[in-house]
Parts: structure tokens; sequence; C-alpha cells
């Protein structure tokens, strides 16, 4: 009697492969896993355009690849030279200025695409089992980049990068104990110059690259683990599903082209949106401009750091409002997932959103008069939620009836 073929499905057409193709794919199934994993993998079919930041995170990781190394090769690290020679990238290197327009719009989107995937995982419980670790090393590339983008914003050795590389240095050096020691290896003498602008040149660059590791662990989790859906329950039925290729695919270059839209519209229209004036002005140690303040994306944590009155206080908040991420898998206890179905946790993560607005406004005032008590009110509310509301949400919350399937409901475009 005849046997069944019981050949997967994805390796058939890879079998009939010839040449090059296939004797590459009879010793290395490359082909075979690719079709596996990048064509007819499933996906829940009520993804929305949330989903799709993890397609633009990687496109912008290339591109930062790409321009940055170009960029490096014309950089000098030194005190003496740094400024000038991003000066010559922009006035004197043919398409110099594009390059790196395109390098400081893609860091600026890059940390608010990553915002935008953070608050997703957050609002519909990707964090969940299965997804611990998926969600944790989401979480290592959050920290990852935030290192990368620091160091990159202090490498033009302009007035806001000396100056932010100064508060920076003191910050660690306010730690007990071994503050001194730990300002000592990032400056690596006893003030901001060669040593410590070539050190954060080298963890910039190798980090870069680092990222990308992480980046193709955390898409290996999602493959195994598979993707959470904004109703937050599994699929059950193939009818459930949809392939990668052509729906995602897709829908992912829809996305992609919007985001390259703002992404043209900052670099050519509104380039001093994402740019600071102070920082075209070459590094002076002996005159303090008037307003010291980091990039956007790091204005929540610079409110955190002033907000509390001592230095390593508000370095350890700071550090501890992205730590605390790291146990939400066991902080909340809720067997629901979807923030659709909390009435609590909805809206007290709004909150935390806000809270998370309010301390970056209070940072860019440098949490002054009332700033300092809207800081401070917005950093209890921040921990709060994580420590109190969620834990005892998680035993007291209410939910609302899940679905039963995830056919498609209004609204899961």
């Amino acid at each position: 009697m005849k046997q069944p073929d019981t050949r997967d499905e994805t390796s058939a057409p890879a079998a009939q492969l010839s040449g090059v193709a296939g004797w590459i794919e009879h010793r290395l199934p490359v082909f075979a896993t690719f079709r596996k994993e990048y064509v007819v993998f499933q996906l829940p079919r009520n993804l929305n355009w949330l989903w799709n930041f993890g397609a633009i995170l990687v496109v912008v990781l290339l591109l930062m690849l790409a321009t940055g190394t170009f960029l490096a090769m014309n950089y000098t690290p030194t005190s003496a030279e740094a400024f000038l020679s991003v000066e010559a990238i922009d006035r004197q290197l043919s398409g110099g200025w594009l390059l790196r327009a395109m390098h400081m719009t893609g860091a600026n989107l890059f940390l608010a695409s990553l915002y935008i995937h953070l608050f997703r995982g957050l609002y519909y419980g990707s964090y969940k089992a299965p997804r611990e670790i998926l969600w944790i090393s989401g979480l290592v590339m959050l920290l990852m980049v935030m290192t990368t983008a620091l160091a990159g914003y202090i490498l033009p050795w302009g007035q806001m990068s000396y100056w932010g590389a100064d508060i920076i240095t003191k910050a660690v050096g306010a730690v007990p104990v071994i503050g001194d020691t730990l300002e000592h290896i990032l400056t690596g003498s006893d003030h901001l110059g060669d040593i410590f602008l070539h050190r954060f040149f080298v963890l910039h660059f190798i980090m870069a690259f680092l990222v990308v590791g992480v980046v193709g662990l955390h898409v290996a989790c999602v493959h195994v683990a598979k993707s959470n859906n904004p109703l937050g329950i599994e699929p059950k039925t193939p009818k459930e599903t949809l392939s990668f290729y052509p729906y995602y695919i897709s829908k992912d270059l829809i996305g992609l082209i919007v985001f390259a839209m703002v992404f043209c519209a900052l670099l050519f229209f509104w380039p001093g949106v994402l740019t600071e004036p102070d920082n075209y002005a070459p590094a002076d140690p002996l005159h303090t401009p008037a307003n010291i303040e980091p990039e956007w994306y790091f204005l929540p944590f610079y409110g955190l750091l002033q907000s509390v009155p001592s230095k390593f206080g508000g370095l350890l908040a700071a550090v501890s409002s992205i730590l605390v991420l790291f146990a939400l898998p066991w902080l909340d206890r809720s067997p629901v997932r979807s923030a659709r179905f909390r009435p609590i946790c909805r809206p007290a993560l709004i909150g935390v959103v806000i809270a998370f607005i309010m301390l970056a406004v209070a940072g860019k005032h440098h949490v002054m008069g009332g700033w300092m008590l809207v800081g401070r009110l917005a950093a209890l509310y921040y921990f709060g939620y994580f420590l109190v509301i969620l834990p005892l949400a998680s035993r007291f919350e209410k939910t609302r009836p899940l679905p039963t399937s995830l056919a498609p409901t209004k609204g899961d475009a």
C-alpha cells in the first residue's frame, strides 16, 4: 500500500530547486527555512497598525548601520578634531550632509518607534506567558539602543554634547563606594578629553552592531512564541490566522511608505525640529549653556534624575524606571492579556503615558518651581502603577468577557 506524503509543505518548493540553489538547499536548507519563517508563517488575522513598527524598526536599524559606517570613516574621535570632522562631513564631503541628516533623523524616529512598540506590548500584555523571553529580549534591546544613542549624542562634541557628558559622568560619580572608579572608567582621566571621546566612539560603533544580534534573537523569539494580538487570545483554527506573505508583507509595506513620508518631511523640511542649536557650537568647558538638556527621548529620564534631591537617588530612579519593566511578567498575574478587557488597567496605563510625558516636560523645564511638584507626582504615579496598581488589579479587577475567536471585529483592521 502506498504511503502518504508526509513532507512539510514548506520544503516542497525548495526540493524543486536545481543548480547552485539546489546544491545549497540540499546541504543547508536556507530557502525552505526562509519560506517557513517569512512566507507561510502564520500570524493572527487581527493584527492592527501598531504591529507595523516591528518592520519599521528593522528597516531603520539597517539604515542607521549603513549611514553610521560611512560617517565613521570620516570622523576623528579626538577633542580637538571631533567637531571639525563633523563640520567637514557636513560641508566638504560629497553627500555628507545627507548621510548625517539621515543618521540623526533615523536615530530620533528609531527611538520614537521603539517607544510605540514598547507601549503596544504594555497595552496588549505581550509580556505574559509564554512570551516572557520575547519581552525581556526587547527590553535588553531598548537599553542597548539607549546606550548607543547616548554615546552618539556625545560624538559631535558640540556644547550640548560636552555638557551632557559632564552631567552623565557626575551622576555616575555619585554612586556610593564605586562612583569614583566608574567615573574614571568612563573618562579615562581627570577631565573629559580624548580618551573619553575615543571610548564612547568605540562604544557607539560596537553597540550598534550588537543591537543587530539582539534584534535577531528578538525576532527568533517571535517565531517560537508566536505573535500576540489585540484581543490577547491564541488562534485556535487556521481560519483565525493569515500567512505573512502576501497579507502582512503588504501591510508592512504600506506602513513603511507612510513612515518614509514622515522621515523625508523631517529630513528635508523640518530638520530643526530634531536638532539642538547649541550643539552647532564647539565644546567649550569654560562656557556653560543657559539651558542644558538632552535629546527629547531622554527627557523623561532627565526629569526623573532631577526630581529626586540627591544625584544618586535621581540616577537610581532613572535606571529603575526601565528595570521595573523586566519584572512585569511576574508583577501582573492577571490571566487576561489585553487592556481592552481590563477596566482598571486600561485607564491606569493611559495615566502612565501621561506621567511619562509630564516627566519629559518637567525635565525640559529643569524641574524648577511648580515643575518640581509635577515631576515628583508623575514619578510617584509611574512607579505606583507597576508596583502597586498592576499587582492589586490582578487580584481584584473584574475583567470583561473575552471573545471566543479571532474573527474580524470592528477596529481590528
